[in-house]
């Protein structure tokens, strides 16, 4: 494999397609903040701003300002958005709404955890990006929200009738796992270590399924499966994610066994969540193989694929796994052919089952400026490590 050559292709698509592209077309110039519902070519088709989007743009640029180049219109740029989060996103105690109007005012209450994780992030890069002890006190009072609602996240906005069939989610220890390493200069060393070892234990040890060799996305509260839409849910996507962020993790704690572990869970779900007539990676799969409640169950979304590439390019830098990297190859090979568009800048995101582009957006309510040029960011520099060595 030419890790070259792949290098500069992540690079060049980064510096010279998908960033210029959410510069130019995402920033409210007259209110603050970002549209992320984009058209194919970057017009702006709806104004309402989505609070995990927008804490997702201001980590995105704070972070390649602080660890790519200090460009001074990356910094502005997340700034901006940083300032529209401090004054409207959240109700004064830190709750941070969904979503609200171009203007700022609330539209949908703070019941997504999501708002709380991005906004942490953000404003503990953009802490680090300008020094300010406010955006770094932001960071840390926001964390303390999240570990605070951890037991039932959507609090009082919650559907769930209490006590009948309680499950817990997979999505939030896996964040915390990626988050904890992101707000470490703002929180002390023993709760960064507690943190990282609790989620460790939900990822490792409760949501991954040793009598599967899979990770599954809901379990009782107690750590059992339930045999339900819920608890029979699979989302491959997630999982592969996932392993990148506890490989990070292993390094960090120099623990080989970790990093073998999550490569070996990589793999797994890789093979699982494959479809084996027309490619790509299933959005939803059932562990039983019952029909999925969810219609777009068999959709292609770019963040999947993206984010699988990272994880086996990652594993194969840390292990050497011949697998991991016929993996990332056959995963490069298909998101370039299928989500990268020829004509326009950034990524489709929703492709059907077949490959065919199903919505021609740039952006919307859970599309925007993360994961296409976070997964390109990841890629680049873990390829430059492998064509190094």
């Amino acid at each position: 494999m030419d890790f070259k050559r792949l290098a500069e292709q992540y690079k060049t698509e980064l510096l010279d397609g998908v960033l210029p592209f959410w510069l130019e077309k995402s920033q409210d110039r007259e209110f603050g903040g970002y549209f992320t519902c984009l058209n194919r070519d970057g017009s702006v088709y709806d104004t309402d701003k989505f609070i995990w989007l927008q804490g997702r743009e201001v980590w995105m640029f704070a972070m390649l300002y602080n660890k790519v180049e200090r460009r001074p219109e990356w910094l502005e740029c997340a700034v901006q958005g940083a300032e529209f989060l401090r004054k409207y996103g959240h109700d004064g105690n830190y709750n941070w709404y969904f979503a609200l109007t171009r203007e700022g005012r609330p539209l949908v209450q703070p019941y997504n955890i999501f708002s709380y994780t991005f906004a942490a992030m953000a404003f503990a890069q953009v802490a680090v990006a300008t020094g300010s002890d406010e955006y770094a006190l932001i960071a840390k009072r926001t964390f303390d929200r999240i570990l605070e609602k951890r037991a039932n996240p959507k609090g009082e906005w919650c559907k769930a009738y209490p006590g009948t069939r309680s499950l817990k989610s997979f999505a939030l220890p896996m964040i915390l796992c990626n988050m904890a390493l992101e707000i470490e200069p703002m929180i002390d060393k023993q709760l960064l270590a507690d943190t990282i070892g609790e989620c460790l234990h939900e990822v490792m040890e409760v949501f991954y399924r040793e009598e599967l060799g899979l990770i599954v996305e809901n379990v009782t509260e107690d750590g059992q499966l339930s045999d339900t839409f819920e608890g029979r849910q699979m989302n491959p996507g997630h999982s592969l994610e996932a392993m990148w962020f506890i490989m990070n993790l292993g390094v960090r704690l120099d623990d080989r066994a970790l990093i073998d572990k999550a490569v070996r869970i990589a793999l797994n779900t890789a093979e699982y969540g494959w479809d084996k007539e027309y490619g790509g990676i299933f959005y939803f799969l059932d562990r039983k193989g019952a029909p999925r409640v969810e219609l777009e169950w068999d959709q292609k979304l770019w963040w999947v694929h993206i984010e699988s590439a990272i994880a086996m390019i990652k594993g194969y830098q840390l292990t050497g796994s011949k697998e991991c990297l016929e993996w990332f190859g056959k995963l490069h090979e298909y998101t370039w052919a299928h989500f990268k568009d020829a004509e326009h800048p950034e990524w489709f995101g929703y492709l059907n089952r077949r490959g065919e582009v199903l919505l021609p957006l740039k952006g919307g309510k859970w599309k925007g400026c993360f994961h296409v040029p976070r997964g390109l960011f990841q890629c680049w520099q873990i390829l430059e490590q492998c064509k190094q060595r």
